[in-house]
């Protein structure tokens, strides 16, 4: 029976085989934080989003989603805007530059998943799959 060590030593050789202790690039070597990946993921996503939810989305203290945002503003990547219904409301949304970044991270990511997955057993792929959204719904209720 695998106790908190496996699990802690098996999280933390994930994290590095998939290059997600490396602050300044992505898991598929683009080369910016990850943090600012997701980032562009959730607006490319969903278009202009309300600041606080995509602070909720990033699970990130609104300081570190404004200082987030303001990155992507500072590469050319986002723009920030009144909100239409509220004046005291920020939207954030991805310039023309911003969405072919989000193309490019889009088509690397794309390629990294599915080499990966392609070196997973295909009998097991669904046991994978299900494995990560236990762990992932288990560490959610912390």
């Amino acid at each position: 029976m695998a106790d908190e060590r496996e699990l802690q030593e098996a999280v933390a050789g994930f994290v590095r085989a998939f290059g997600l202790h490396r602050p300044d690039q992505t898991p598929c070597g683009q080369p910016i934080p990850v943090s600012e990946a997701h980032a562009l993921g959730e607006l490319a996503r969903d278009g202009a989003l309300r600041q606080s939810d995509l602070a909720q989305r990033l699970r990130l203290e609104k300081s570190s989603t404004s200082r987030l945002v303001t990155q992507l503003i500072n590469r050319g990547w986002a723009e920030r805007t009144p909100a239409p219904d509220d004046g005291r409301g920020v939207l954030v949304q991805l310039t023309p530059a911003g969405t072919n970044a989000a193309k490019r991270l889009a088509a690397a990511r794309a390629a990294r998943f599915s080499a990966a997955l392609d070196r997973v057993p295909a009998g097991e792929r669904t046991n994978v799959l299900r494995a990560l959204e236990i762990l992932t719904e288990a560490m959610d209720e912390n």
